[in-house]
């Protein structure tokens, strides 16, 4: 019989939205018998709740909703969706964690947004207890090994922010395994896409470390669910842009936390040469070797890159440079064009420190790195996955965070990663001066499950390639012109990128980009939400897209 230790840990949450009710005409969008129900308290249809929540970070985009739920538990969102699903006059719904989307994918005209934030207190389980102000995290591990589903694991709301999550789990000397380089998302939100970052290519995305999902569906029915239990809608779920259900439970694979990091980064004039380490390195991910008994050398932890353009900054908000180191990568920027950045990390305690610096040097030696470029710093493990924070409170202190986020996310094929390179980095976006970090980095496919609903392309090796552009109002257009200018050269040449974040209008479009898995994606979306409501924004279903 297995043998659990349970420690459940708890921490107050920001504090509590002041729910004022209903006091202002009732939305004619919304049906009127929605206001007798016991959850109308906790919904909010004044301009002070609506309008925070009719934009998002990509400031591209304005849709107000005619409420806002701020549910005190699961049952207040179990009741909203069956009452929406149940009535003659279905409306629309989104959850809504932090507004991290960039078009409007959290959005939910003229219907009721989720505030998921405001959820008050849940149970490791899934199950409601009376409201208060806390929210628990609660971390498992097995004293006898017989987990199936590995040595530990986490417990988290869908609506709990990643960063907490890992605070809660450092208490235990666990963290979880994949991350993305902003730890201030929820968790529903991020596997409601796939959460991607450098460690991605060893454990996969963040979809490929959940063992098991509290859902609510469409229809407003919770449903756990897992690879073996209620599984067609776990797979729908994960990476299914909230088309599905709300995720207000995830069971999250947990490892050993390091207590550092050997940050190293790399420059390089030569793309072929990047790419080639690159991919070398993500193939040294500790797995057995095929048709042999030995195993591959762990290498790195963590693996990204970047590119930097001349009149670019090569500081930016989620990586920086000292002035000098700076002055000597323009130096090269001005004299071979684009250049490129090998980012990359070791994990290891502070008792292994001589071993994690053996593995470095070992490591460099095979690397083809330009001579002289390499910068190392140790730097702590919770400092090194929150470093884009540190760029974020910068730049909000100087009013430049809250401004448009025109970003483009791709996926690249490996095959055509170079003819990406000549013609995006080298000439549209060089050519219009473009400003904002640019990463690019492989990933391995196998370590994406082909069952969820994420589309991804079919070579073993792709790159994530994203364009983190600011905009301000003078350059905007540009910019989003600039997307397009890229998005039609990958589609003239033929090279299947797909996005990261996707927005489409027309249904011909998201047919492309799904592919084969376009009629399951249909076939689970009359099955969890045959009614249509759950966020709309995404435009999966818009009139033209449906």
């Amino acid at each position: 019989m297995m043998v659990a230790l349970r420690l459940t840990v708890v921490f107050i949450l920001s504090s509590l939205v002041s729910i004022v009710g209903h006091k202002r005409p009732w939305p004619a969008t919304l049906p009127q018998e929605l206001s007798a129900l016991d959850i109308s308290v906790r919904i909010r249809v004044d301009p002070e709740a609506t309008f925070p929540v009719s934009t998002d970070f990509g400031r591209l985009v304005s849709a107000a909703p005619a409420a806002v739920l701020f549910p005190s538990s699961n049952l207040d969102i179990m009741a909203l969706l069956s009452f929406a699903n149940d009535s003659p006059r279905p409306f629309k719904v989104a959850p809504r964690g932090r507004g991290h989307s960039l078009r409007g994918q959290a959005a939910a005209p003229k219907g009721v947004v989720i505030d998921m934030r405001s959820l008050a207190r849940r149970t490791g389980g899934g199950h409601d207890t009376v409201a208060t102000t806390l929210s628990p995290i609660t971390v498992s591990s097995c004293q006898d090994g017989s987990d199936p589903q590995g040595s530990a694991y986490v417990d988290a709301g869908g609506e709990q922010l990643w960063a907490d999550v890992l605070s809660e789990t450092l208490k235990h000397g666990l963290a979880p395994k994949s991350w993305t380089d902003y730890l201030y998302l929820t968790v529903g939100g991020t596997l409601s896409n796939a959460g991607i970052s450098g460690q991605a290519f060893r454990h996969g995305p963040q979809i490929s470390t959940v063992y098991e999902l509290d859902v609510i569906t469409g229809k407003g029915e919770m449903k756990t669910c897992s690879k073996e239990h209620n599984s067609d809608l776990f797979y729908a779920v994960l990476g299914g842009l909230g088309q599905f259900g709300v995720i207000t439970r995830a069971r999250i694979a947990l490892e050993p936390a390091p207590d550092n990091v050997k940050w190293v980064r790399l420059i390089y004039t030569n793309f072929a040469a990047f790419t080639k380490d690159q991919e070398y390195l993500i193939s040294l991910d500790g797995r057995p070797t095929p048709g042999t008994n030995s195993t591959k050398s762990k290498g790195f932890d963590y693996v990204e890159g970047s590119v930097f353009l001349d009149r670019s900054p090569v500081s930016s908000w989620r990586s920086s440079f000292s002035p000098a180191d700076s002055a000597r990568i323009n130096s090269l920027i001005t004299k071979y064009g684009p250049v490129y950045c090998l980012e990359a990390g070791i994990y290891y305690r502070n008792a292994s420190k001589f071993a994690a610096e053996k593995d470095l040097d070992r490591l460099l030696e095979e690397l083809s790195f330009i001579p002289g470029m390499t910068f190392i710093i140790d730097i702590g493990y919770v400092r090194f996955l929150n470093r884009v924070r540190e760029g974020e409170l910068q730049l909000r202190a100087q009013g430049l965070w809250d401004v448009p986020h025109p970003w483009l996310a791709l996926f690249v094929p490996r095959s055509r990663i170079s003819d990406f390179n000549a013609r995006v980095f080298r000439r549209i976006i060089r050519e219009n001066r473009s400003k904002g970090p640019i990463l690019v980095y492989p990933v391995n496919r196998d370590r994406w499950d082909e069952r969820t609903s994420a589309v991804i392309p079919d070579e073993g090796v792709f790159y994530s390639v994203s364009l983190l552009w600011s905009a301000t109002t003078e350059t905007l257009e540009q910019l989003e012109a600039q997307n397009e200018e890229v998005l039609r050269f990958c589609n003239d040449e033929g090279i299947k990128v797909k996005q990261y974040l996707p927005h489409y209008e027309e249904r011909s479009d998201w047919v492309k980009h799904f592919g084969a898995k376009w009629e399951v994606f249909l076939e689970r979306k009359r099955k969890y939400d045959p009614k249509r409501i759950l966020s709309p924004g995404q435009g999966n279903f818009t009139s033209s897209a449906t």
